[in-house]
C-alpha cells in the first residue's frame, strides 16, 4: 500500500491527543483471563474519565512487566488526559523503543510527540508506519485494531478518503463488529469532511452498539452542531453523564456558550476544564477568544502562549482561536489568526479554507477564491472546499450591476425583472440610514442574490441546508434568498434588503463587535420605521410568550437565536430584540442608541455602555419587562386572552357563555370553515376584526372574512375585507394579486396600482403583478412606467403576449417611437386576427407615409 502522495488531511477543527476523542483504545490479544479484567479495569476508568486512577493502574501493571502495549497506549493516553506532556513523552519514547513493530504507538506518537518537544520524531514516526506496513510479512496487523490505525495513519499521510473508508475503515468494521474504533474512526473522517449526516449515521450506529459511550455520544453531538443545537446539547449531556471529566464535551459547550454570548458561563466551564487538564491548549485557545470579545489584548496574547507552551509552533491552535472569532463576525481578526496558523503549517487546509471564506466574508474576492481553490486541490473531498468551488462556476454565470456605492450579482435572467428595482431600494436605504446613524462605510457593498436555497447557504454557511434564513449580512458583503428560491411563500425582499442593508451600517459602525439582539433588534425596528407593514408585531401568540414563561431578559436576548425550541420561538427572539431597541430610544433617545453603537466600535462591554446611556441594567431589565408587558396587554383589551382547556372548545355551552375569548372565537370560526358552513364563520370573524383590527398572519380574522366573502361571491365584503388585510400585511402576495384584480374589474387603478407595486415587492418573478402595474399605470397616464411593466412581463412568457405587445406599441406610438411597429408586429404574429392590432398598424403606416414622402 502507497500512503504517501501530495495530499495532506488536517482536521477540520483539530484537537490534541488530550482531548476526548482520545479513545483510540487499541485491543491486543491478551495473555490471559487476569489481564483481561485488569485491562478492562484500566478502559472502563479512562473512559469514565478518571484518568489519574486509569494511569495508576497502567503503571502498576507495567511495573509487573505486563506485556500487552495497550497498557502503554492508555498510560500516555491518561498522562496527555490531564497535562503531563513531558511524562507522556518518556513513556512513549520507551514504548516505541520496545515495540518496534507497533502501529497503533506510532500513531499515539504522531498525535502526542510534538507536546513533549519533538515534532521532527512526531513526522518520523509516521513515516516508520508505512516502513511496517509495507515490510511485515508476519501476517500482524490484519485484526480490525491495526486496521483502524493503518487507516487513520494512511489519511494521515494523504491517502484518498474514499479509499480509506471502503478499503480499510468498512473492512475493520465487517472484521469485528464490536470493535468501537471503527466507528469512531468513519464519524470522526465524515466529521473531518463536513459530511455530517454520514457522521451522525455512524455515531448513532456505535451507538446501539455500545450504548452510553461518552465518546459516541461526543462524536454525535458535533455531528449536529452545525444543524440542530438542540441535538447536540442532548447527546453533550449524556457525554457528561457517562464522563463528567470529558473535556471535548466541555469545551463545545464553551463554544455554545460564546456563540450565545453567555461569556460568564463560558468561563466557568473552562475552570472545570482546566481543574482536568491545567495545560489542554484548546482550553486555553478559548481563552485567548474570551479575552479577545472583552478587549483584553494582553489577556489574549498571554492565554494564546500558554496554548503553545508544550508545543510552540501549534497550527491548530491558531485555527481554533480565528474560527471562533469568525463565529462572532469578527473575520478580519478570525483572518489574522489563520494565517499564523498557516505560518506554522503552510498546508493546513481547514486553515486555508476557513481563511477562504473569511476573506470572501470580508469581499476580497480575488484572494479568497484563489485560497479556496488550493485548499480544494489540497482536499478535493471537503464538502465545504467542494460546494464552494462548485458555487464559484455559477456565480460566474451571474450578472453584476454596479454604481459608485453598491456591487449586486443576481441571476441572468432576473436582472432585467428587478435588477434595476434593487439598485434603487438599496440607495435609498443607503442615503436614509447612513445620514441616519452618522456612520461611514468604507467600500462599496456587494449584494449577492441567489435563485437557489442551496447556493445562498453554500455562500453564507459553506453548506446547502441551512434553512430558514431569508438574507446575512457579514459587514460589506451581504447574501440573500431570491424570491424563485423560496417556493409558495416568499418573504417581502425588499423588506429583507432594507433589513440586511441596516447590518452594513451598524456592523461597519461596531466594527463588527455588536451582540446578535441589538444587531437584529435594530435591523427590524429599522424595517418598521421604512414602511410600518414590515417588520413584526405583537401578535397573540407573542402576547401568550410575553406574559408567560417566554420572555427573556435583554441581557441573554442573544441566547434566544441560538437553540429555539421552535421557529415560532426564533421569531420570537427578532421581535423581542427589536422591542428592546424600541424601548431604549423612546426612552432614553435616538442618540443614546448611537453612543451604545460607537461604544461597541472602541470595544466597551454591552452591558457597561447601555448602563453608561441609559440606566443600571437590574432597573433596566425591570422597566423593559414592564414595557414589553404593558405592549402584549394593549392588542386587542377587548378578548379574552385566557387559554381554555381543550375539553372546554368542544363544549357548545362553554363557548357560548365565552362569547369574547380569543381562543373560542377562533375555534367557532374554524369549525365552521373547515365545514365549509360560510355563513356561521362570519359571526365569530367579524367579532374578531371588532376586538382584534390589527390581528395579522394567514389565519387572521380579516385574511379569513375574505375566504368567506369570495365564497359567497359577495365581491365588495371581500374588497373591503383586503383592503384591511393589505393596510397590515407585506408578504401577502395572493391578497395583493386579488385585490389588484377586483380593483382593476370596478376600475379602481389607484387601488389596482398600489397593490400590484406591493406584489412585486414580494415576488416579482411572476407575470400577474406586471400585468397589473402596467394597465393601471397605463390608465393612471403613467406611460413611462406602463411601458416598464409591459416590456417585463413579455420576459416572463404572459398567457396573452399578444395583448402585451399591443398595449405597449399603442404606449410607444404616443410617444411617436419606431419601436412601435415592430410591437404591433409582433402582437399580430401571435395573434393574426386581432383587429385593434391591424388598426394601430394602419395608424402607424398612415403617420410614416408623410415622413417616407417627405424624405423622397
Amino acid at each position: 500500500m502507497n500512503m504517501a502522495n501530495t495530499w495532506r488531511l488536517t482536521l477540520a477543527k483539530p484537537w490534541p491527543c488530550s482531548r476526548l476523542r482520545v479513545a483510540v483504545v487499541l485491543s491486543v490479544t491478551l495473555a490471559c483471563s487476569a489481564v483481561a479484567a485488569d485491562l478492562a479495569t484500566a478502559r472502563k476508568e479512562f473512559l469514565g474519565g478518571a484518568y489519574t486512577k486509569c494511569a495508576t493502574l497502567c503503571e502498576q501493571a507495567i511495573a509487573e512487566r505486563e506485556y500487552e502495549e495497550e497498557w502503554r497506549v492508555l498510560l500516555v493516553r491518561s498522562l496527555c488526559a490531564v497535562g503531563k506532556y513531558e511524562q507522556a513523552g518518556l513513556v512513549l519514547s520507551n514504548a516505541l523503543d520496545r515495540y518496534a513493530w507497533s502501529i497503533p504507538l506510532r500513531l499515539l506518537g504522531h498525535e502526542m510527540l510534538p507536546y513533549a518537544g519533538q515534532t521532527n520524531r512526531a513526522a518520523e514516526v509516521l513515516r516508520e508506519i508505512e516502513t511496517v506496513v509495507s515490510t511485515r510479512t508476519d501476517g500482524r496487523g490484519r485484526d480490525a485494531a491495526s486496521l483502524v490505525a493503518i487507516g487513520r495513519a494512511a489519511l494521515l499521510l494523504g491517502a484518498d478518503p474514499r479509499k480509506v473508508l471502503d478499503n480499510i475503515f468498512e473492512p475493520a468494521k465487517k472484521a469485528n463488529p464490536d470493535y468501537r474504533d471503527a466507528y469512531l474512526a468513519i464519524g470522526e473522517l465524515a466529521l473531518d469532511k463536513h459530511d455530517f449526516a454520514l457522521a451522525a449515521k455512524q455515531f448513532n450506529a456505535g451507538l446501539k452498539k455500545f450504548p452510553d459511550d461518552p465518546d459516541m455520544n461526543f462524536g454525535l453531538a458535533r455531528a449536529y452542531q452545525s444543524g440542530d443545537r438542540r441535538l447536540m446539547l442532548k447527546n453533550l449531556n449524556a457525554t457528561l453523564e457517562s464522563n463528567t471529566n470529558h473535556t471535548g464535551a466541555l469545551l463545545l459547550l464553551v463554544d455554545h456558550l460564546i456563540d450565545g454570548e453567555e461569556y460568564e458561563g463560558a468561563e466557568e466551564l473552562l475552570k472545570r476544564v482546566f481543574a482536568v487538564n491545567p495545560w489542554l491548549p484548546e482550553a486555553w485557545a478559548y481563552e485567548a477568544v474570551l479575552k479577545h470579545l472583552a478587549s483584553d489584548a494582553g489577556g489574549e496574547e498571554s492565554a494564546r502562549k500558554k496554548a503553545l507552551r508544550f508545543w510552540q509552533a501549534n497550527p491548530n491552535v491558531d485555527f481554533l482561536i480565528g474560527l471562533n472569532l469568525s463565529q462572532k463576525y469578527r473575520f478580519a481578526e478570525g483572518s489574522a489568526y489563520q494565517r499564523r496558523a498557516l505560518a506554522f503549517e503552510a498546508n493546513h487546509v481547514a486553515a486555508k479554507a476557513q481563511l477562504a471564506q473569511d476573506l470572501l466574508r470580508l469581499g476580497d474576492e480575488s484572494e479568497g477564491w484563489r485560497i479556496a481553490e488550493e485548499a480544494h486541490r489540497q482536499d478535493e473531498y471537503d464538502v465545504t472546499s467542494f460546494n464552494l468551488m462548485t458555487l464559484k462556476d455559477k456565480l460566474a454565470k451571474f450578472r453584476t450591476l454596479t454604481n459608485a456605492d453598491f456591487v449586486v450579482r443576481m441571476a441572468t435572467n432576473e436582472v432585467p425583472i428587478y435588477g434595476e428595482a434593487v439598485l434603487s431600494l438599496l440607495s435609498r436605504a443607503r442615503t436614509n440610514l447612513v445620514e441616519k446613524y452618522g456612520a461611514t462605510l468604507a467600500r462599496p457593498t456587494t449584494v449577492e442574490i441567489f435563485p437557489e436555497q442551496k447556493d445562498f447557504g453554500v455562500r453564507t454557511f459553506g453548506m446547502p441546508d441551512n434553512p430558514g434564513f431569508l438574507g446575512v449580512c457579514f459587514g460589506a458583503v451581504i447574501t440573500a434568498n431570491s424570491p424563485a428560491s423560496q417556493a409558495a411563500h416568499p418573504a417581502n425582499w425588499e423588506a429583507v434588503l432594507w433589513h440586511e442593508f441596516t447590518h452594513v451600517v451598524t456592523l461597519q459602525m461596531t466594527r463588527n463587535k455588536m451582540p446578535r439582539w441589538l444587531s437584529e433588534g435594530i435591523s427590524v425596528h429599522e424595517e418598521l420605521e421604512a414602511n410600518p407593514v414590515w417588520g413584526q408585531r405583537m401578535t397573540a401568540q407573542y402576547r401568550e410568550m410575553v406574559l408567560g414563561d417566554e420572555f427573556t431578559p435583554m441581557s441573554e436576548l442573544s441566547s434566544a437565536f441560538l437553540a429555539p425550541k421552535t421557529p415560532l420561538h426564533l421569531q420570537f427572539a427578532y421581535y423581542e430584540s427589536a422591542l428592546a431597541v424600541e424601548f431604549i430610544v423612546k426612552n432614553f433617545g435616538f442618540d443614546a442608541l448611537k453612543k451604545i453603537l460607537r461604544d461597541l466600535g472602541e470595544g466597551i462591554e454591552i452591558n457597561k455602555s447601555i448602563e453608561s446611556h441609559t440606566a443600571p441594567m437590574d432597573e433596566l431589565e425591570e422597566e423593559f419587562a414592564e414595557f414589553a408587558r404593558a405592549r402584549a396587554e394593549s392588542i386587542a383589551p377587548g378578548l379574552d386572552f385566557a387559554k381554555p382547556e381543550p375539553r372546554d372548545l368542544r363544549s357548545t355551552n362553554w363557548l357560548a357563555a365565552h362569547p369574547t375569548n380569543y381562543w373560542a372565537l377562533q375555534r367557532r370560526a374554524g369549525d365552521a370553515l373547515a365545514q365549509r358552513n360560510w355563513t356561521n364563520a362570519i359571526p365569530p370573524l367579524r367579532k374578531l376584526t371588532e376586538l382584534y383590527p390589527g390581528q395579522t398572519g394567514d389565519d387572521s380574522a380579516w385574511a379569513l372574512l375574505a375566504r368567506v366573502h369570495r365564497a359567497l361571491t359577495e365581491t365588495n365584503a371581500e374588497r373591503s375585507a383586503l383592503i384591511k388585510v393589505t393596510s397590515v400585511e407585506a408578504d401577502a402576495y395572493d391578497a395583493f394579486l386579488r385585490l389588484s384584480e377586483l380593483a382593476a374589474a370596478g376600475g379602481d387603478w389607484k387601488l389596482a396600482y398600489e397593490n400590484g407595486r406591493r406584489a412585486l415587492a414580494v415576488n416579482p418573478l411572476l407575470p400577474q403583478p406586471h400585468r397589473y402595474v402596467a394597465r393601471a399605470a397605463e390608465a393612471l397616464g403613467h406611460d413611462a412606467e406602463a411601458m416598464r411593466a409591459s416590456r417585463t412581463l413579455l420576459l416572463l412568457d404572459p398567457p396573452d403576449p399578444a395583448e402585451v405587445h399591443f398595449r405597449l406599441a399603442r404606449l410607444l406610438h404616443k410617444q411617436r417611437d419606431a419601436e412601435a411597429k415592430r410591437q404591433v408586429l409582433q402582437a399580430l404574429e401571435e395573434a393574426p386576427r386581432f383587429r385593434d392590432a391591424h388598426k394601430l398598424l394602419r395608424e402607424i403606416q398612415r403617420a410614416e407615409s408623410p415622413k417616407q414622402a417627405k424624405a423622397e
